[in-house]
């Protein structure tokens, strides 16, 4: 107060807008209003004074990030989140103490022949399984296993068909040539286990060995990956994944969901020891309460009506079936969450909804969703899209916001738990080359919630060519002759995939893979294409509201590098070429814009104007009727700026014409010849030093923080 020579203790009750940067863990606090103020010492009149004092100093406080563990774990558990009708129904667990894999198909196998060769390839599992009509073949390690049925018994064999001989020596099958013919001596052959839906193994070395956990009567079965542990009192196995606890008495089962009544001795489990990680998934314990709160923070994100830009791509004409238990259809032939409900159409599309007059579109930003939409049940696969909402819009641009529940992290039993349980099965459109559309699974491998990073990773058991592998894919385009196939990793937050394509009729090939988590995603491939001799490689990274990355093309004749990224703020990128050549551009949200090209013969930039200027060591021209006309800078330009042109002064550059220039001066006002200033100040590797510090190494959005969901 004024005056006073002691402070004046008090306390103020201020609410904050939020926006959560999931880049960075931070919560972004803006526009602050004063509820309420509490100086008990002041009499009413200086206590109303003092306080409009704050309300008015409010509006000039700049925004400010917090930690959001910090503000999750400060805030008052006032009501706790709805559990999610989710399937807590124990999958297929099968236990083996040798080493073993497991063949999961996505239903029954999915057959697409190769070439001309007689053979068929299954393109909905993990695994390289081959048939000739009577016979079924695996490859596992390198290990040639055969069978009469595709559910087996596998047994190892030493010769194969001669079709074999004849699968294509590219870079789709290299790994199964390697294997032909089958080595004579192979290894001892993995027991090999068959599963037509999302499945479980449990793999000890030998039998179980058991080590005590600390300030516990548990112990931790310590010759397998999976997390095990055994309560030696009721001669009880627990196995958690997807953060869900299931027991039995015996590793051979039978299981049933444990979550929801585990022994009050996991709480004691020491945080810092060995088996801590557990304890988000072990309901009543402050880790599994952070991991419930982070999985309520929205991620959100401004898009802009006039640049987001949809097209939605269906295997034939579109087909719809109903949402069982609401009324509504979703489209199955498409890789797209399609919804049609009362005679319109929304898509949701990497945390933003769209929606259209026909399932063709044309397609707009969303304002707002019908409340129809989300009453999509659990058992339907595209439950997650009714945890994207729209939080704000106007003329100009929407805000979109996204839960953990759209990445398939669902709260149930008072803990995080993955996928809903349900079985979602695939899509198939028959044909002598089938079209397969898979949908997420919850049960893919040893999967459970690391609170350090507030994402889920999966355990060290390997099982499956890709690792523990969800879903795998293959496929075949008939009018190209083109085949490529994929293995995908799928967990709660996140999803690996990897990838090789060929296609003969070119003799191009490309392999590449894909990861993401809650943090962002991140994607990599290289191809070549011997007709043309060029080849390339990219690596992109990215969530549903901002993009950033880099990419290489090698030719003939040079070797060009780009770099760039996107988010609601606005674009920026960046190129270089061996032969000299390089540049930066950027475009921001509010229609500011720039850039610069550096080629043999000087910097090109963009300018506001919307034209092309150039810059030489004769100073600044411009791109006019075909040709570079002299630009003489306004009036009232310092000397200093007129003079920063290298290799000469702006005077020289008025009297002199460069070759290629036309005579002939143009004129430039003083605003677009300040920014083309300080667009040349910058240079190219100002703009590329930004680029970096905006993102590309993997910081890119800055506030539109979110987790990247690679679809199906």
């Amino acid at each position: 107060m004024p005056g006073e020579k002691s402070p004046v203790l008090g306390t103020t009750e201020i609410s904050f807008s939020t926006h959560t940067d999931a880049a960075t863990d931070e919560v972004i606090l803006t526009d602050p209003q004063l509820i309420a103020s509490h100086f008990p010492a002041l009499d009413t009149g200086q206590a109303a004074r003092l306080e409009a004092r704050i309300r008015n100093a409010l509006p000039g406080i700049r925004a400010r990030p917090v930690s959001l563990q910090t503000v999750l774990l400060s805030l008052k558990q006032t009501a706790k989140p709805d559990n999610v009708a989710v399937d807590n129904t124990p999958p297929v667990i099968f236990y083996s103490a040798r080493p073993a894999i497991l063949v999961m198909f996505d239903g029954e196998p999915v057959m697409a022949p190769i070439g001309q060769t007689g053979l068929t390839f299954a393109v909905n599992t993990n695994w390289d399984v081959f048939s000739e009509g009577r016979h079924w073949y695996l490859l596992a390690h390198g290990t040639w296993l055969a069978a009469d049925a595709y559910t087996g018994p596998y047994v190892p064999v030493t010769k194969l068909p001669a079709a074999f001989s004849t699968i294509p020596a590219d870079e789709n099958f290299a790994a199964v040539r390697k294997a032909i013919p089958p080595p004579h001596n192979s290894t001892i052959a993995p027991a090999v286990f068959v599963s037509t839906r999302p499945s479980e193994i449990i793999i000890t070395d030998g039998p179980p060995q058991f080590v005590p956990v600390s300030g516990t009567g548990l112990q931790v079965v310590r010759n397998t990956h999976n997390t095990l542990f055994f309560q030696p009192s009721d001669g009880k196995f627990f196995l958690l994944t997807s953060g869900r606890w299931f027991a039995s008495h015996g590793l051979d089962g039978p299981w049933r969901f444990a979550s929801n009544d585990l022994p009050p001795d996991f709480g004691l489990i020491p945080p810092n020891g060995p088996q801590g990680a557990v304890l988000a998934s072990v309901p009543g314990t402050s880790q599994a309460q952070l991991a419930v709160l982070q999985a309520q923070v929205p991620r959100q994100a401004t898009l802009k009506k006039d640049s987001a830009k949809l097209n939605v791509v269906y295997a034939g004409p579109p087909q719809f079936k109903p949402i069982p238990g609401a009324p509504m259809t979703y489209a199955v032939n498409t890789s797209y969450e399609v919804i049609g409900t009362a005679g319109a159409y929304y898509v949701c599309y990497q945390g933003a909804w769209f929606t259209g007059p026909s399932p063709m579109g044309p397609w707009v930003l969303a304002t707002s969703v019908p409340p129809v939409i989300y009453t999509v049940p659990p058992s339907s696969p595209l439950y997650n899209v009714t945890y994207v909402k729209v939080y704000g819009a106007t003329p100009a641009a929407v805000t979109y916001g996204y839960t953990a529940g759209y990445l398939m992290g669902f709260v149930s039993a008072g803990v995080m738990v993955y996928g809903t349980g349900y079985y979602y099965p695939p899509v198939v459109l028959p044909g002598r080359v089938p079209i397969y559309y898979s949908y997420p699974m919850s049960y893919v491998g040893n999967l459970a919630y690391n609170p350090a990073t507030g994402t889920w990773a999966r355990g060290g058991t390997v099982y499956g060519r890709y690792g523990s592998v969800a879903t795998g894919g293959a496929y075949y385009n008939p009018g190209t002759g083109a085949y490529g196939r994929a293995g995908t990793a799928y967990g709660p937050y996140g999803e690996a995939r990897g990838f090789s394509y060929y296609n003969p009729s070119t003799g191009g090939y490309a392999r590449g893979g894909t990861t993401w988590n809650a943090g962002g995603g991140y994607a990599q491939g290289s191809y070549y294409n011997p007709r043309t001799g060029v080849s390339g490689s990219t690596t992109q990274n990215a969530n549903p509201y901002a993009r950033w990355g880099s990419s290489t093309f090698a030719g003939p004749n040079q070797t060009v590098r780009t770099e760039s990224g996107s988010n609601a703020r606005g674009s920026a990128g960046a190129f270089t070429s061996t032969t000299g050549a390089e540049g930066a551009a950027y475009r921001g949200a509010g229609g500011n814009s720039g850039g610069a090209i550096r080629t043999q013969n000087g910097d090109v930039y963009a300018g506001h104007d919307g034209n092309a200027y150039q810059h030489t060591s004769n100073g600044w021209s411009k791109w006019s009727n075909g040709g570079w006309q002299p630009v003489t800078p306004p009036a009232g330009t310092s000397s200093a700026t007129r003079q920063q042109a290298p290799g000469g002064t702006a005077g020289q550059a008025q009297n002199r014409t460069a070759p290629g220039q036309r005579a002939g001066r143009q004129s430039i006002d003083s605003s677009s010849y300040q920014q083309l200033e300080r667009d040349r100040q910058a240079r190219f590797a100002g703009n590329q030093q930004r680029l970096g510090e905006t993102g590309m190494g993997g910081r890119f959005g800055g506030r539109e923080g979110g987790g990247f969901r690679f679809r199906r």
